[in-house]
């Protein structure tokens, strides 16, 4: 599978160096086509490996993540054609994070809304999924890390573009068990008011290599 990455951070590059071993094809994007982070990124994951602008990534990707920094996430996705986002699976693992005070941040959509549920009035063309996004990145591609059984979410409106996160979790290494659904893409709103909390357990513990468990 050929997979389009919005974002070259450290999110973007670790989702993008994980789905690259299971053998998928991967192309970051950025706001330049020669970004340094991802130019390097790119000479050492191998050659099914690139980078390019955030067009080229929409371009290039069947499927497609959002890993940019939440207040930036529309206007990278908007850079593209209209016409290769048509009918593709966007997995939304970016946080509404404002930071313009310090830390920790606030949230800039909260409550009512989120970005997710942005995401997809923005883009209607898209098939947004919120997913991975309560978690550290080296969390999110090596789950077995952690001891015990623990939880990745997912939210989204179509039941077909669930099922494809679902599968490329499991390809990951998260149990099938461990995928909780929470419903439709307002839910999104739940999975992304986590992170405040998030954010105090990793200052508490002084480490990101922690996940929550739903005990049943």
């Amino acid at each position: 599978m050929r997979i389009g990455i919005f974002g070259t951070g450290a999110v973007g590059r670790t989702l993008g160096s994980r789905f690259i071993e299971l053998g998928h094809e991967v192309r970051l994007g950025s706001r330049t086509a020669d970004n340094e982070a991802a130019t390097e990124w790119a000479g050492q994951a191998g050659e099914r490996a690139s980078h390019g602008t955030f067009a080229d990534a929409a371009s290039f990707g069947q499927v497609l993540v959002n890993a940019t920094s939440g207040s930036a996430s529309v206007d990278a996705i908007g850079s593209a054609a209209p016409t290769d986002l048509e009918g593709k699976v966007l997995i939304d693992v970016a946080n509404p994070l404002d930071f313009s005070k310090g830390f920790p941040p606030t949230l800039s959509i909260k409550d009512t809304d989120s970005l997710a549920e942005t995401i997809q009035r923005a883009f209607p063309q898209l098939r947004v999924v919120k997913s991975l996004n309560t978690m550290s990145a080296d969390v999110m591609v090596r789950p077995s890390q952690l001891d015990g059984g623990h939880n990745v979410f997912v939210s989204g409106d179509d039941a077909d573009a669930k099922a494809t996160v679902r599968s490329l979790l499991v390809e990951i290494g998260w149990p099938a068990d461990d995928i909780v659904d929470l419903g439709d893409l307002s839910s999104a709103r739940g999975a992304e008011m986590f992170l405040p909390l998030w954010l105090r357990l990793m200052t508490a513990q002084g480490s990101a290599a922690f996940n929550i468990k739903v005990v049943r």
